[in-house]
Order: C-alpha cells, then structure tokens, then sequence
C-alpha cells in the first residue's frame, strides 16, 4: 500500500460508520399510534381534550383509494416525532368521506362520515386535515400532502401557537423554512 495513512483513515471511518447508532427516525403503525380509538362523537372527543389540556380536536379526512392519504401514512403519519407531538396537543380522528360509520358532529346531529365530510365541512379533496378547538369551532383546515414530516410538524405548530390567527400557513411555511435553511 503506497500511502497507509490513507488505508487508516479509511478502516477507521469504515469502523465508525458501522458502530454508529442508524440515524432514520422510528416509524411506527399510524394507525395504532396517530389517530385514537374513538366512537365519532366529536362533542365528547372535545370534552375529553379539554380534559386531558389539548388544543381541541383534529379530524383527518381520507378515502380508501387515494394514493395522497396513502403516502402521508407511509411517510409523514408514521413517524415517531410526529405522532407523539400530535398526541400531545390534539385528539385524533380519522373519517372516511365514503364511510357509512356514524358521527356525531360537534351540533349534536348524527349523521354518516360521507354527509359529514361533504355536507358539513365541505370536504371536497382528500387527505383533509381539519383543526376544531375544545368548543367545536373550525380553527384551520389544511388539504392535501405536506412535503415531509416536518413540514407536517410546522402545520401542528402552526395551530398549537394560534399563527393562524395573523398569518396563512403558506407563509409560516416559508418563514420557518428560511430560519432552518
């Protein structure tokens, strides 16, 4: 070997590389540890945020066959971070806009999760993240993917810390990604 400083360093990053702990983030089933067991009544999942000093209530809006919810579940829902910070500051309910399950929405009336997502929220596309507070009111409504899980996280900030109320999301977006650039 012409130059065996060289072959050291290389076996010794080599060596280190190995040993290294894995630097992806945990995953785990969105649908054991993001969305909550519920009975879709929506009045009592705002009592019990209150209760336990939540936000108040996110309800995400999906279909069997749309490849968006999909990969949200498979990317962004999944990860670790992220579910344990929605957790914390929100209970968490999933409806399906084609579902025939019932729902009690936050007026009291029972009605299917279609007539729910369509006729009451006027869920038209989906993944649908919609943001109620403890007492029923709509504070933000997001539809679509987010670029990644912290891009997902800012949208969780961006309600817990009430930005919604002096600016669009659009813009928080691009403020924090400039901070972290």
């Amino acid at each position: 070997m012409k130059n065996p400083q060289f072959a050291f360093v290389t076996v010794t990053a080599l060596l280190m590389a190995m040993t290294l702990p894995s630097v992806a983030s945990e995953t785990r089933d969105p649908s054991e540890f993001f969305f909550q067991d519920s009975f879709n009544d929506l009045p009592e999942e705002a009592e019990l945020a209150q209760e336990e000093g939540k936000i108040g209530v996110l309800v995400v809006f999906e279909t069997d066959d749309c490849p968006w919810c999909d990969r949200m579940k498979e990317t962004i829902l999944n990860q670790a971070q992220v579910q344990d910070y929605f957790r914390q500051h929100f209970r968490l309910i999933g409806l399906n806009t084609d579902g025939d399950a019932l729902v009690t929405g936050f007026d009291g009336q029972e009605v299917s999760e279609t007539d729910f997502a369509l006729r009451h929220n006027r869920v038209r596309a989906t993944p649908a993240f919609l943001f109620f507070d403890t007492q029923g009111d709509l504070l933000v409504r997001f539809t679509g993917t987010t670029r990644d899980p912290e891009e997902f996280l800012w949208l969780g900030e961006y309600v817990v810390k009430a930005h919604f109320e002096h600016e669009r999301f659009s813009s928080y977006k691009r403020r924090r990604r400039a901070a972290s650039s």
